[in-house]
């Protein structure tokens, strides 16, 4: 399943050519992944175990505490980008496609695929990137693994990972 993050370009984001400026392109997808992943809105839980948070997000990905102080840092190891076609100036929003290509023991790739609006008649296929997050642990400095919560709402996001058409 891949969840579907309609996602406004900025007048910024052109360039002197006229279209999508790379810089621009990670910043898109570091947008649509924050609103994928990160949520600010917590509840709070008492379990047998002690005391549990959750957080619940615009989306059921969104379960890492995106507030200034979390626990958990989602940093990025390792981005690869494909552009495939100029993406112009589009007033309405891009059709930025999220899904998980590996879940592993601290780490995840997140595939992504930009296509034009939805609402336009013929569909085309911009850019497809993909990007290695690590879970941190922001208290001991190390990575740290992926909880079962975490892990229970992105595996219905895992698919296939992204195989790049023109990769050397």
């Amino acid at each position: 399943m891949r969840l579907h993050v309609p996602t406004r370009l900025r007048w910024s984001d052109l360039d002197a050519y006229g279209h999508v400026n790379n810089v621009s392109m990670l910043r898109l997808l570091e947008e649509a992944r924050i609103e994928a992943f990160w949520s600010t809105d917590s509840t709070t839980r008492q379990t047998p175990d002690g005391e549990v948070t959750e957080y619940s997000g615009n989306s059921a990905m969104a379960v890492l505490d995106g507030r200034a102080d979390a626990n958990t840092l989602s940093l990025i190891a390792r981005q690869e980008i494909e552009y495939l076609a100029q993406i112009p100036y589009l007033r309405e929003p891009l059709d930025l496609q999220l899904w998980i290509g590996r879940l592993a023991g601290a780490s995840l790739d997140v595939c992504y695929e930009v296509w034009n609006p939805v609402e336009s008649e013929s569909r085309v296929l911009f850019t497809r990137a993909a990007t290695t997050l690590v879970l941190f642990d922001a208290a001991h400095g190390r990575p740290r693994r992926i909880s079962a919560p975490e892990r229970a709402a992105w595996e219905p996001f895992v698919e296939a990972p992204l195989q790049f058409l023109h990769r050397r």
